[in-house]
């Protein structure tokens, strides 16, 4: 419609009162075309070629509830009237329910058609428009799950087939040091240090970017999770590696959360270990693990004393690869956060991040909570 003539299919079986119809709308600005036989219609019927059916209720081939719902065969899109006399209004109403979008009653009045014919053009164009967007959103998203599949098996086969180089590369390096180091001299060996560091550092790479592929292709397992032996023992893991000053880990009561526990124990481990990391060059580095209920979140909390960050990069913080520290200062491949980022996400949740320049740093994140038994 959307300011083009309308197209009405009127079907009755009374000649003369169709013809009425066909003709009196057709004054009022309306494309008609009219039928006297149902069979007829449905044969004329041609998806898209009509906006509204406006069909008698009563006729002897086939009756108007039968019509509507045959021309939906052909015509899903096709909205329906159906024109009754006074004594089969309760039958009107049982149409509408099967799909007709309104009713008009015999005999007719024109002030009472012409607004019950631009009410369900109106319903009719936001019904299309809304199958359209739907249709666009399902055809856009089915690209994007295809793209993102692509991109994902694409960097999953890349990352798996550079590390046998790599692997190459560092072993005939330490060859090299381990069995010529003499031959080689200082300068040699120095090389050869460099070579074996940066094939290490691209092998670490490699893994971040695996892991943050399997992140998002994992199926997840939702269930209730008691965060709080969660993070207990995801912090026992991470301090069984840590080899930095003794910190202060407290770990407050937290509330329950619907989730899948494995992921989100890497979830734990990463925060905590970036917490421990970027806190290690304190004499007494404090980790704080908190959390709360806010409507329908549950909201967790790590924050640390540590080196902090400059909040004017703070949406550099989830990506891939990016650091806001230099590697000399703090070991790391950049890929952590990312992790986090992912796997929050796919739990339908939010994380986001506060800091300022040596002045430590606050991670938060929300997932769905449990609703009290």
């Amino acid at each position: 419609m959307s300011g083009a003539t309308a197209r009405l299919l009127i079907v009755d079986d009374e000649v003369a009162q169709m013809r009425a119809l066909c003709e009196t709308l057709s004054l009022e600005g309306y494309a008609t075309q009219g039928f006297h036989s149902a069979q007829e219609a449905l044969t004329a019927l041609r998806p898209g070629e009509f906006d509204l059916l406006l069909t008698d209720l009563m006729m002897p081939e086939m009756d108007g509830i039968a019509l509507i719902d045959a021309a939906r065969k052909i015509d899903a899109t096709l909205g329906a009237i159906v024109m009754t006399g006074h004594g089969t209004i309760d039958t009107a109403v049982l149409a509408m329910q099967g799909g007709a979008l309104d009713y008009l009653l015999k005999p007719f009045k024109l002030k009472v058609i012409l607004p019950v014919i631009a009410r369900a053009l109106n319903v009719q164009r936001l019904r299309r428009e809304n199958a359209e967007l739907q249709e666009r959103e399902r055809q856009r998203s089915e690209e994007l799950a295809a793209a993102y599949q692509n991109l994902e098996s694409f960097s999953y086969s890349i990352s798996h087939d550079l590390r046998a180089p790599l692997r190459t590369i560092d072993g005939f390096a330490q060859i090299l040091q381990d069995d010529f180091a003499e031959r080689l001299g200082a300068e040699g060996q120095r090389v050869i240090g460099i070579i074996r560091n940066g094939s290490q550092k691209m092998d670490q790479l490699i893994v971040g970017l695996l892991e943050f592929s399997r992140a998002g292709r994992e199926r997840l397992n939702l269930d209730d999770i008691d965060m709080t032996a969660l993070a207990g023992a995801a912090a026992a893991e991470v301090m069984a590696a840590y080899t930095g000053p003794r910190p202060l880990i407290d770990i407050a009561d937290l509330p329950a959360a619907q989730g899948d526990a494995v992921v989100m124990r890497q979830v734990w481990c990463n925060l905590i270990g970036n917490a421990l990391k970027y806190s290690a060059k304190r004499p007494e580095p404090r980790i704080r693990i908190s959390g709360r209920i806010d409507g329908r979140e549950a909201i967790y909390q790590v924050e640390d004393n540590g080196a902090g960050f400059d909040m004017r990069y703070a949406d550099k913080l989830f990506g891939v690869f990016q650091r806001l520290h230099r590697s000399e200062d703090f070991s790391g491949t950049g890929v952590g956060l990312a992790i986090v980022h992912r796997i929050i996400a796919r739990h339908g949740g939010r994380i986001w991040a506060e800091g300022a320049p040596d002045e430590g740093a606050r991670f938060q994140f929300a997932l769905p909570s449990v609703a009290p038994s």
